[in-house]
Formats: structure tokens, C-alpha cells, sequence
């Protein structure tokens, strides 16, 4: 028994002596902790203000109110009996046979005597086009003229002094910029979303644009926004937002614009010309990244391959080769096809180009005078034929080769008219009228104005997918 009380107060004087032990410990380790955690803190403190995100103090509201103003609502009438993937995708409502509907879309006011931007896609195949301004006033608009190549028509409206946007520069946009869409999504008019811009020069591989080179954004711009303003935070115009990327045709994330330095270039030559002078090289380009540049003889880290070359163009005069790689345009370096549409988009036929290549580890510079499609250095022309409801231009040597025709005229633009009502589209290449051969406008005219005609023509062509068209129309 003494043994057991022995060893229980044995156990109890070293418990107690552990415990004041560890106590004395605890509280130095515990100051010590203490002290640490402190110059942690400090240093925590000073390396969070070192990484933290600066603060973002950007004016929205005066861009905002700025440019919401020169935004207009479009409505587009026509008569149709169908109903396609893009009327849907693009906000256009569903057609019944014989019913008189309309698609929506939004425009830009870019002067104040009614000049209007907006997409082909929202105003083709129209009946009439009306204009509905912010304050609700509407009015009926003229088409002055369409590039569906980007996706750009000009419209007018007979006003004054409108509110408009003023241009800005798309080339001094950056990757996190801020930018607004302007637009009248599904109808709602006078709606403005925010986003950055999330990449430049974006091609999205669309068979029927000769020139892509995209401003990306995270904007939200779903059906209706087409046409619409895409702006700075200045409240300056730096694009007009085209579409969307979706896989059930809203809104996903991405959005994309036509840089506003395009579209000035295609508004002016609309305006001056009533078509597009886009100047020529005459060659077929392709990526250096592309997996098929190697196959056809282009090796290179950056710039743009030469896939074709046609002797009878500029380029192949002036001495480039398939196989160079373009490095600079101008003494600027690009690195894709985007960007050298970008840039010669600005150009015309008979302007001046200084253009580098690499070849065989050489650079190589060329000065190249910059022809039409024709191949040689005019600008070309439309003609408009009242009669018909549109507007014609030659075709091309490269469409005469492709299509192996000597003759033809191309229809450039088709507004209310015999041709819309017929189902005539745009693109369109007239090779005879009554069996009789065109070459120009004119000779439509002759032929339309020949007593002998009965009241009526027949009109056979091709169209660019190679499919055959013929066409009786009736003139009375």
C-alpha cells in the first residue's frame, strides 16, 4: 500500500513540475511567436502592396452618355417566303409566305448631316430601311452603299444637325483596354455593356470577308448589337461590332469589331465611289504557323508565307517568289494575315508599297505600285440601273479565269427592284441578257430600253459558288 502511495505522489510531483515547465516555455515561445509574427505582418503587409492590383478608376458614364446619343435602332423590311440560319442567329424574325416582316440591328451616326455605319448583314435584302433615333424620332433611310466583303453598309437619312461619334484609333488600342458596345440588343434600344479588349487582329477563317482582322472583346453584344458602336473610353468610335462567338446563338464571351480604321477607309471609297477600290498584289498568302507551310516551301518563324504568285500582277512583276516570306510592310513588321489585311485595306489601286521578304536567310526589299483586281491601276466603277433596282460593276480577270468567261457583269448591290423580286442576289454575274452578250452596264441598259424587247428580258449568269441562274423578268 505505502509502495502504491508512493509511486501515485511521485507521478503527481513530476505532472506538476511538467506542467510549470511547459508553461515557462509556452510563454517565452509564445512572445517569441509573437515578435515574429509581427515582422511577418510588416512583411506580409509590404509584399501585398507590392503584387496587389492597382485600383481602376475609369470614367464608364461620360463615354457612356457621349455616344448613346448617335446610336440608332435599324428595322429592315422586306417580303420573304423563308427563314434562314443567320435571320435567326442575327435577331431577324421568322417569315411567312407573303407577310411583310422586319430584322433588326443598330447603326452609328458618324456626321451631322445623317451619314449612318452599320453591317451589310442588318440591311440586305431589304424592302426599305427605317432609322429610329434615340429620342424615337424615325426616317426612312437611303442605301448609299454595301461591302459585304467587311461587312459594312452606309446609309443616310435626311436630317441636320444629329448627334454623331467622333472616329478614334483602332491601331492604338491595346490588350486590356476598356471599351463600351452601344447598341439595341433584342430590341432594347439605348444599351451599353462593358468589357476590355481581349485580343487584336482575330481571324476567324470566314470563307466570304476578304479581310479579317477582328478586335476581340469580352462586351457582351448578342442579337440586335450588330451594327452598332464599339467605343473608347474617350467615347470615340474605334469599331463596329460585327458578331458574335456562340454555339447556340447568344452571347458566350467573345464579341467581335471591324476596327474602325477599316471601316474608315471602306465608308469613304462608298461615299466617293459607291464601291470599294481595294488595291491588289496578286498573290495568295498563308500563315507561317499554318501546318501546310511547309508542304508548299515557306519556313519561317513570323510573317506571311507566299503560297502563289500571279505573274500578271503586281508582286510577280515587281520579282516576288512562292516560298518568301513578307517580314514588313512599310518598314513595319507583321506577324500574320491579319495584319497585312489590316494594312492594305487602307490602300488603292496606283498607291506605292514598300514590302520585305525573306528569302533563302536574305532580305529583300520590292516597291510595289498596287493594281485593282483587273490588274491594272483605274478604279473601278458601279452603275446603277433604276430599272432593275441595282447596282452592276465588270467582273474581274480573276472571276474570268475562275469561271472561264470572256464577258459578264457582276451585281454588285441589289435594293427593292425587279432582281430582288425575282430572287436575284447580290454577286451575281450577268453573262446575256436575251441571249445577247454583256460586258458593261451599258449594254443591260441598251437592251432594257430596246422596243423589241416585249416588256420583259432573260437574264442567264452564274453565281460565285459556280451554281447557273436564269432569270425572266418583266419590266411593264
Amino acid at each position: 500500500m505505502k509502495k502504491t502511495l508512493g509511486i501515485i505522489l511521485i507521478s503527481a510531483v513530476t505532472s506538476v513540475l511538467s506542467v510549470f515547465i511547459y508553461s515557462q516555455f509556452s510563454i517565452n515561445n509564445t512572445q517569441q511567436e509573437n515578435q515574429i509574427s509581427e515582422n511577418k505582418n510588416i512583411d506580409r503587409n509590404s509584399n501585398f502592396q507590392n503584387i496587389s492590383l492597382p485600383s481602376i478608376d475609369v470614367d464608364l458614364k461620360s463615354a457612356a452618355k457621349s455616344s448613346v446619343d448617335a446610336v440608332v435602332h435599324i428595322k429592315k423590311y422586306e417580303e420573304n417566303s423563308y427563314t434562314t440560319f443567320r435571320d435567326l442567329f442575327f435577331g431577324f424574325q421568322p417569315k411567312t409566305q407573303g407577310e411583310q416582316v422586319y430584322g433588326f440591328g443598330s447603326g452609328v451616326i458618324i456626321s451631322n448631316d445623317g451619314y449612318i455605319i452599320t453591317n451589310n448583314h442588318v440591311i440586305e435584302n431589304n424592302s426599305h430601311i427605317e432609322v429610329v433615333l434615340n429620342n424615337d424620332k424615325s426616317y426612312k433611310a437611303i442605301l448609299i452603299g454595301t461591302d459585304p466583303e467587311t461587312d459594312i453598309a452606309l446609309l443616310k437619312i435626311d436630317e441636320k444637325d444629329l448627334p454623331f461619334i467622333k472616329y478614334g484609333d483602332s491601331d492604338l488600342l491595346e490588350i486590356g483596354d476598356w471599351v463600351l458596345a452601344v447598341g439595341n440588343p433584342f430590341n432594347l434600344t439605348s444599351t451599353v455593356t462593358a468589357g476590355i479588349v481581349s485580343a487584336k487582329a482575330r481571324n476567324l477563317g470566314m470563307n466570304n470577308r476578304s479581310v479579317e482582322s477582328f478586335i476581340q472583346t469580352d462586351a457582351a453584344v448578342n442579337p440586335g448589337n450588330s451594327g452598332g458602336a464599339l467605343v473608347n473610353t474617350k467615347g470615340e468610335l474605334v469599331g463596329i461590332n460585327s458578331m458574335i462567338y456562340s454555339r447556340n446563338g447568344g452571347y458566350m464571351g467573345y464579341s467581335f469589331a471591324i476596327p474602325i480604321n477599316i471601316v474608315d477607309k471602306i465608308v469613304k471609297d462608298l461615299m466617293e465611289y459607291g464601291t470599294v477600290q481595294r488595291a491588289y498584289l496578286g498573290i495568295a498568302t498563308i500563315d507561317v504557323n499554318d501546318p501546310r507551310a511547309k508542304s508548299i516551301g515557306v519556313y519561317a518563324d513570323k510573317g506571311v508565307g507566299v503560297a502563289y504568285v500571279d505573274e500578271n500582277f503586281a508582286a510577280g512583276k515587281a520579282g516576288i517568289k512562292a516560298g518568301d516570306v513578307i517580314s514588313k510592310i512599310n518598314d513595319k513588321s507583321i506577324k500574320n494575315k491579319s495584319e497585312m489585311q489590316e494594312i492594305f485595306v487602307a490602300y488603292r489601286p496606283g498607291q506605292k508599297v514598300k514590302i520585305t521578304v525573306i528569302r533563302d536567310s536574305k532580305e529583300l526589299e520590292f516597291d510595289i505600285i498596287l493594281t485593282n483586281k483587273n490588274g491594272d491601276t483605274s478604279y473601278i466603277k458601279t452603275t446603277s440601273i433604276d430599272a432593275l433596282g441595282a447596282k452592276f460593276e465588270e467582273i474581274s480577270s480573276i472571276e474570268k479565269k475562275k469561271f472561264g468567261l470572256s464577258n459578264g457583269v457582276k451585281v454588285k448591290s441589289i435594293e427593292a427592284g425587279k432582281l430582288r423580286m425575282e430572287g436575284v442576289k447580290a454577286g451575281f454575274i450577268i453573262i446575256t441578257v436575251n441571249r445577247k452578250i454583256v460586258n458593261t452596264a451599258d449594254d443591260i441598259k441598251k437592251i432594257i430600253d430596246d422596243d423589241s424587247n416585249n416588256g420583259g428580258i432573260l437574264i442567264e449568269g452564274i453565281y460565285p459558288n459556280g451554281r447557273k441562274g436564269y432569270y425572266a423578268i418583266g419590266l411593264n
